[in-house]
């Protein structure tokens, strides 16, 4: 099936197997932003969000949802996790929240899926703790920008 790897000979999806590849250190980097008006921000940025410090829970959120990519996306390998950061800040350019997140691991498959997750979850959080100043912000660009370890080496983001 067009040589995706989540698909049997059939078909059908199935969960890859990677017990024949070797372990590697393996690093995925990932990035999104979360557009909004400069006030919104103004209430981020301020600490005035009545939910509380919006870029430390989202941080924390995005490190946690990393954690748990396996349980959210179903044909994910559960990882043995050596490092999560993510990084959120205030940009009055946009205006609003760019969120970076860096995972690593030294295992049979790459950590794209969670470094993914950890910005889409942190972006999540932002929205819901300033939504009931904002309900119109947008969730955008989120993308990996660096993959390296494994068979398919290194790829980086133009």
């Amino acid at each position: 099936m067009s040589g995706l790897s989540h698909f049997d000979d059939k078909g059908a999806a199935h969960m890859v197997d990677v017990s024949a590849k070797p372990v590697t250190d393996r690093v995925a980097v990932a990035v999104g932003a979360v557009r909004m008006t400069a006030e919104t921000l103004a209430l981020i940025t301020e600490g005035r969000a009545k939910k509380g410090d919006v870029l430390s829970v989202a941080r924390l959120a995005g490190i946690m949802a990393a954690k748990r990519t396996a349980d959210l996306i179903p044909l994910c390998h559960p990882l043995p996790i050596t490092k999560v950061a993510v990084e959120l800040t205030a940009d009055p350019s946009l205006p609003g929240v760019r969120i970076e997140a860096t995972v690593k691991t030294s295992g049979q498959t790459g950590v794209e899926m969670e470094a993914l997750t950890a910005v889409s979850v942190a972006a999540l959080t932002v929205y819901d703790m300033v939504k009931a100043a904002e309900k119109s912000m947008v969730i955008d660009g989120i993308r990996l920008i660096l993959k390296d370890g494994g068979k398919s080496g290194r790829y980086e983001a133009l």
